[in-house]
């Protein structure tokens, strides 16, 4: 059966094979005659929901494209109302500003104030809660293990008493004195009547009293500590989300949630470097000169043995697999890295060890002779 829809093109005034621009432009002039923030009549509203299809879909290319090659029977199947983000058309503020811009000297912003600040406000939709960010510090053995921490937390929850309406419905509703039970207001001069939602009753016609306990809010403030389980292996900067713990959402909407940034303290003998740790070790000239076996503590308490090869550099680091830290996403840990600090004797130091240090002093001057010399500085 062949579908009884009006051609969109014919809709908009427009040839088919029209710019984007000339389409643009047609929608603009026919929206300022009949957008239902201006035009109240039930057949303004039915004719601008059919403009504002037909632009839905001529304004977009790729839609524009299968109409001209379909028809309407390109969208009959998914429902041609599903095809159409209502969201996409200008608003009424840029319909007002394309109607007014041309001059005659009046104030728009206070023009588009006035019609639209009470349609902001009705209906009540639901408003999502906001976010709640923190941070919280922790050692470098608690990011090696993990841990639970619990977070102060100051926050706006759903008001028991009026279970978040913010009014006391056990009262009932009254007329409202603004509007006299209409649910609108009108205004404006000469020129231009303005209709306006009522901004007291927002449109409802009726008013309840606040709830004395909330004062209308609907909400109201508690501190509350929550538990936050921090994984092993985060770093400073690390950030964690508790879904629903940030501040209730209004009139049923969600609650936001808490945001928490992690900062590691810094470690009086490990530095971090990512997944790996790093740690200084002092050695004496003979244990580089010879080579040697140390302890070395790692990040889990534990201790673990260490050869040092002979002829170790100051500076040098050597590599221990596997005595680093947590890997956040996959896997194993990373590696600790011993980094040796010689402790290069004084002559002085000498004449406590053997009976004529000056003997030995002689012999480390005829080793230099044979060394080779090394590069005083090296380019980077």
């Amino acid at each position: 059966m062949p579908s009884t829809k009006k051609d969109y093109y014919e809709i908009l005034g427009v040839p088919r094979n029209a710019s984007q621009e000339e389409i643009k432009k047609a929608f603009r002039r026919l929206a300022r005659k009949y957008h239902p923030d201006i035009n109240k009549s039930p057949e303004a509203q039915e004719k601008f929901k059919e403009i504002n299809e037909a632009y839905q879909v001529l304004s977009d290319p790729e839609k524009r494209k299968l109409y001209d090659q379909f028809g309407h029977a390109a969208f009959e199947g998914a429902g041609a109302q599903e095809q159409v983000n209502v969201q996409d058309f200008p608003s009424l503020e840029e319909i007002l500003r394309d109607f007014f811009g041309g001059g005659f000297g009046f104030d728009f912003d206070t023009i588009f104030e006035r019609a639209t600040r009470g349609r902001r406000r009705t209906g009540q939709r639901p408003v999502r809660g906001e976010d709640i960010y923190k941070t919280v510090e922790i050692s470098l053995e608690d990011a090696y293990r993990g841990t639970t921490v619990e977070v102060d937390v100051d926050r706006e929850v759903e008001c028991s008493v009026c279970e978040g309406r913010g009014y006391d419905q056990s009262k009932g509703m009254r007329v409202c004195p603004a509007c006299g039970g209409k649910g609108y207001v009108e205004g404006g001069n000469w020129f231009m009547r303005v209709r306006e939602t009522c901004r007291t009753c927002m449109g409802t016609g009726g008013i309840y009293e606040p709830c004395p306990t909330c004062g209308g809010n609907g909400t109201v403030r508690k501190r509350e500590k929550i538990k936050v389980r921090i994984p092993p292996g985060v770093d400073t900067g690390s950030k964690l989300v508790v879904e629903g713990k940030g501040h209730a959402g209004r009139f049923g909407g969600p609650p936001g949630n808490l945001y928490i940034q992690v900062r590691v303290k810094p470690h009086k003998i490990f530095q971090r470097k990512g997944e790996d740790l790093l740690v200084d070790v002092n050695l004496t000239y003979p244990e580089a000169v010879l080579g040697t076996e140390i302890e070395v503590p790692t990040i889990s308490g534990e201790k673990v043995k260490v050869k040092v090869p002979p002829g170790t550099q100051h500076g040098e680091l050597i590599k221990v697999n596997g005595y680093g830290m947590p890997r956040l996403k996959g896997s194993g840990k990373g590696d600790l890295y011993v980094r040796a600090n010689i402790d290069v004797p004084k002559i002085g130091m000498l004449d406590k060890v053997f009976k004529d240090g000056r003997k030995l002093e002689k012999l480390l001057k005829e080793l230099n002779e044979v060394l080779p010399k090394p590069e005083r500085i090296k380019e980077r």
